[in-house]
């Protein structure tokens, strides 16, 4: 489960465009931030995606992303041209597959590679679609669990909600803000669309005689849509993102992404995942819901005003976002390759100890900290702000981020981790845990 979120216009502040998204996945499924250069290709030469093999383009743009390890493609990221996507898994009356396709996150990267605007973006994804399709296993060790994709596609001139149903789509351009879950959005009013998405819903006999086309009351799958709370999910970054009419910025984005609408929320007092700042917490409604990467993007029109907040670590409430401009040595070292097992030698899952000590009295051990993450984060943004755009001058100033901000989790770690349990969860959600940490070979005190 995911949210993704863009304002734009008049709902953002200093005429940029302001994209933000979680991506929630299973607790162990590590996710990495990358930096991919600018590359030249060869004729005929074959690009292995995470299922198939296409034919490779002459020439690729910059991407920074945030990517399952296991899986080619990306769940977030930004180009050097300030394009931004993120897809959310959405499911639809129309069949899934799990024969080896295209994963929404290979066509999110291909996007990102190979096209410089949010345009250029939706036909392309189009196309693949219609070259490809979409079908095969998202999950890491759910080997069942398949999907079709939505997306928001932005740049700094214009934004797009992206849909799809099998090879089918519908699209509609945003004029202020926009957000997406983990259901069909879009109703009678569509900017774009397939050719065949009307009249296939008439032949399956969800558009009866005489009715408007509605999109998302023809495709969507009750169940699924109902059971991934999505709605309440986007009603509420909606509301977050509108309610900053005129002044939505950076800051703004990480809080919408940290949100979990209430000061006193417990990541075990809910069955279904329908807070914005996701948690795992049962394996039925709740194991694949844990925000495991989460993103910012500022995309001005004058690329110097650009910059990309990342956490590169899971649960943004307790993760601080550093900032990322795109370019050739602007990523430190995170470490080496991630898998689903514990490895001290990466960010992501160095910060795994920190924050899933912290599951463990949350509200508690949270409070410990917020006011601090939040300081260092002010800082960090006005610092970012008042930065000259020179490539080495911000090269450093995003290590010394990223490496101020692991001093920082290492001090609060040992700040709560010998702390007294007061609130503990319940039982369903420790096991839960428990599982989890057995599985990953993860020890922690």
């Amino acid at each position: 489960m995911c949210d993704t979120f863009v304002a734009r216009g008049e709902a953002a502040a200093g005429g940029v465009t302001i994209f933000g998204k979680n991506s929630d996945r299973e607790p162990n499924e590590a996710q990495a931030l990358e930096f991919h250069p600018r590359r030249r290709g060869e004729e005929g030469e074959e690009l292995r995606l995470t299922y198939l093999a296409i034919p490779q383009v002459r020439e690729t743009r910059a991407v920074l992303i945030s990517r399952p390890f296991w899986m080619w493609g990306a769940e977030i990221g930004v180009n050097e041209d300030g394009l931004a996507i993120g897809n959310e898994a959405v499911w639809t009356k129309m069949p899934l597959s799990l024969k080896p396709g295209l994963l929404g996150m290979d066509m999110l990267r291909l996007a990102l590679e190979r096209a410089s605007t949010a345009g250029q973006a939706l036909e392309l994804i189009a196309g693949l679609l219609h070259d490809y399709g979409q079908g095969g296993i998202c999950g890491f060790r759910d080997r069942k669990m398949t999907y079709h994709n939505s997306f928001i596609i932005a740049d700094p001139g214009e934004a797009w909600v992206l849909e799809t149903a099998g090879p089918l789509w519908a699209a509609r351009k945003v004029e202020r803000a926009a957000s997406i879950s983990n259901g069909l959005t879009l109703g009678e009013e569509i900017d774009r669309m397939h050719p065949e998405l009307i009249a296939t819903a008439r032949a399956k006999g969800w558009l009866k005689k005489g009715e408007t086309f509605h999109f998302s009351r023809c495709y969507s799958d009750w169940f699924y849509t109902k059971f991934s709370a999505c709605r309440r999910r986007r009603a509420r970054s909606l509301a977050l993102v509108e309610g900053r009419r005129g002044s939505m910025d950076a800051a703004a984005a990480m809080a919408v992404l940290r949100d979990h609408d209430g000061d006193d929320y417990r990541p075990d007092s809910h069955f279904l995942g329908n807070r914005v700042c996701a948690h795992a917490a049962n394996g039925l409604t709740r194991k694949a819901t844990q925000t495991t990467a989460a993103l910012a993007a500022c995309l001005a029109r004058e690329p110097e005003r650009r910059a990309v907040w990342a956490t590169g670590t899971a649960a943004p409430c307790t993760s601080l976002f550093k900032p990322v401009w795109l370019g050739d040595g602007m990523l430190p070292d995170l470490g080496p390759g991630l898998s689903g097992m514990f490895d001290a030698g990466t960010l992501w899952w160095r910060h795994e100890r920190f924050h899933r000590t912290v599951l463990r009295d949350f509200s508690r051990r949270l409070a410990v900290f917020r006011g601090e993450r939040d300081a260092w984060e002010k800082e960090i943004l006005e610092g970012a702000g008042r930065l000259p755009a020179a490539a080495g001058e911000r090269a450093v100033f995003t290590e010394r981020a990223f490496a101020e901000a692991e001093r920082k989790t290492a001090e609060w770690l040992e700040r709560i981790e010998n702390l007294p349990v007061k609130i503990k969860p319940g039982p369903i959600y420790r096991s839960f845990w428990s599982k989890r940490n057995k599985e990953a070979r993860f020890e922690y005190k």
